[in-house]
């Protein structure tokens, strides 16, 4: 039985303004992009200066180790784009180094067979190629207006200042500090003593800090040098080095041939509807195959009621077993996962959706102490068992779970992401349905009670629903009611922007303890 009150109410007034504004899971993230978007940057300006300040204050999520997807919407031309800058495996990567040990589970994200000393989920064995930076930079070279040097300034003021131990950040670092103890230097930078969780103060402000100044010399290069600086130049070779020199197979030639790709949005019809989402390798795919089945599934009403919840959970059910069958993606989608969601408005209506990740919380639990960059654990994408759609092999691109998604309805353009591994796409499905389905305003979106259909037979239902939307789902489905809670999230963390009349609208998650929206002033 759950421990949690069932009288409390928590409620996020969504953020509205007519120029532009920023939503993201971390507020020092969304005040920094307004601050770019009012100093005269677009949407692209403040992605990248979001996306480095969330490298920092928020490390165990993402970070230029890392990579994801994008989804642009450009007013001018009424056109979306996706960018794709996924992990990759190393060209030396050897699925022989990856024996199985015969049990069927590794404990983390994904159910495959586990592997000998978890070389695939944890250790610089599980490190992949990051493709974020890359991805900024070609988005920058191809959008941007502020110089690249001046949007990388506040990550660098963020890396020398540090950041406080709330009990967010208590409660992060506790959940992962037995494999931090493993990495002297992600132990020296998370723990006390090398293996003692830092803890917030119970009854007073907290003084404690996670020093994080190891960064400003690597975002230091990259703003002078360019986002290539991490791919080509001297510390690509510092960062290749230290990852060989733990056991890892990322080698300096990795990160020089890695490239973002710019790719053709995947763009349908539903109802009165168009969506756009990534095309390949995410969850876009999949998105659609949801939609497909929504447009005969039900008929809009006011309001959404149990019909609409079980052909919810219907499409979704038939879309994740195609999904797993077909792409060999069976992450668990009990475990906690390491990734962002983040949109930006500008004031002329350019959008981005942006989605970005280490993987699993800490990534592989690694720091680089060259360049002071935890790094991702990406390999664990692959299934170590040879044969699967999804088997581990050398050069081989990462299949993602993230699906940033632009709508247009009517006069409405709308850009929605999440975090929450394979929970990201059944929230965002449900979003988008409630804009377009049944009207409802950005704020009253975020705050309607959602269900989880991420793979198996089990639904979870947010269990705030009304009894007879709950009675309907448990006719036809297995049925667990879940409370929306800061830690685990059940039900994904989303954030998301919409316009209409010229006006900006911005929401996060109501229970991310730091998600906001903030309006340029």
């Amino acid at each position: 039985m759950s421990s949690f009150s069932s009288s409390q109410t928590v409620r996020k007034t969504a953020t509205t303004s007519h120029k532009g504004l920023v939503a993201a899971q971390h507020r020092k993230a969304a005040e920094i992009g307004a601050e770019v978007l009012a100093a005269g940057g677009n949407a692209v300006d403040a992605a990248v200066a979001v996306s480095f300040v969330l490298g920092v204050v928020e490390p165990w999520m993402s970070g230029p180790a890392g990579g994801g997807a994008a989804m642009l919407w450009h007013a001018e031309d009424s056109r979306a784009e996706a960018l794709f800058y996924g992990l990759r495996a190393p060209a030396g990567l050897e699925p022989a180094d990856f024996p199985l040990t015969g049990e069927e589970s590794s404990g983390d994200l994904f159910p495959w067979k586990a592997v000998v000393a978890d070389r695939n989920v944890m250790g610089a064995t599980s490190v992949a190629v990051p493709g974020l930076v890359d991805g900024l930079g070609k988005a920058h070279a191809r959008y941007g207006s502020l110089p690249w040097r001046e949007l990388l300034q506040p990550a660098i003021a963020c890396a020398k200042e540090g950041f406080l131990v709330d009990w967010y950040v208590a409660l992060l670092i506790a959940s992962a500090a037995r494999n931090l103890a493993k990495d002297p230097d992600a132990a020296a930078r998370f723990l006390d003593d090398g293996q003692w969780p830092r803890v917030a103060n119970w009854t007073a402000l907290s003084d404690q800090r996670i020093d994080m100044s190891a960064m400003v010399p690597t975002l230091a290069e990259i703003a002078e040098q360019g986002p290539r600086a991490l791919y080509d130049g001297d510390l690509a070779a510092a960062l290749a080095k230290d990852v060989e020199a733990k056991g890892g197979s990322l080698r300096l030639a990795d990160l020089q041939a890695y490239q973002a790709e710019w790719q053709e949005a995947l763009s349908f019809d539903y109802r009165d509807a168009r969506l756009h989402v990534t095309p390949q390798l995410t969850a876009g795919p999949t998105i659609a195959e949801v939609f497909a089945r929504l447009a005969e599934g039900f008929t809009p009403a006011a309001s959404p009621v149990g019909a609409h919840y079980t052909a919810y959970a219907a499409a979704l059910k038939a879309a994740y077993a195609k999904r797993l069958a077909e792409d060999g993606d069976n992450e668990d989608p009990r475990a906690p996962t390491c990734t962002t969601h983040f949109c930006v408005a500008d004031k002329d209506g350019n959008m981005i959706a942006m989605t970005q990740t280490l993987l699993s919380a800490f990534g592989a639990r690694v720091v680089s102490p060259s360049t002071g960059l935890l790094l991702n654990n990406g390999i664990m994408w692959f299934d170590p068992e040879p044969g699967k759609p999804n088997s581990l092999a050398p050069a081989k691109r990462c299949l993602m779970n993230v699906c940033p998604l632009i709508g247009e309805v009517g006069e409405r353009r709308f850009a929605l992401g999440a975090s929450g591994g394979r929970k990201i796409m059944p929230a965002v499905a449900q979003l988008a349905s409630f804009l377009a389905d049944f009207g409802m305003s950005l704020e009253d979106a975020f705050h309607q009670p959602r269900i989880d259909v991420s793979g198996g037979a089990t639904v979870i239902a947010d269990d705030s629903l009304a009894p007879e939307v709950l009675s309907a789902l448990a006719a036809d489905h297995q049925v667990v009611a879940a409370r929306r809670t800061p830690y685990p999230y059940a039900f994904a963390c989303p954030a998301g922007v919409l316009r209409q009349a010229g006006e900006n609208w911005g929401a996060t998650e109501p229970l991310s303890p730091w998600g906001d929206a903030v309006a340029e002033t």
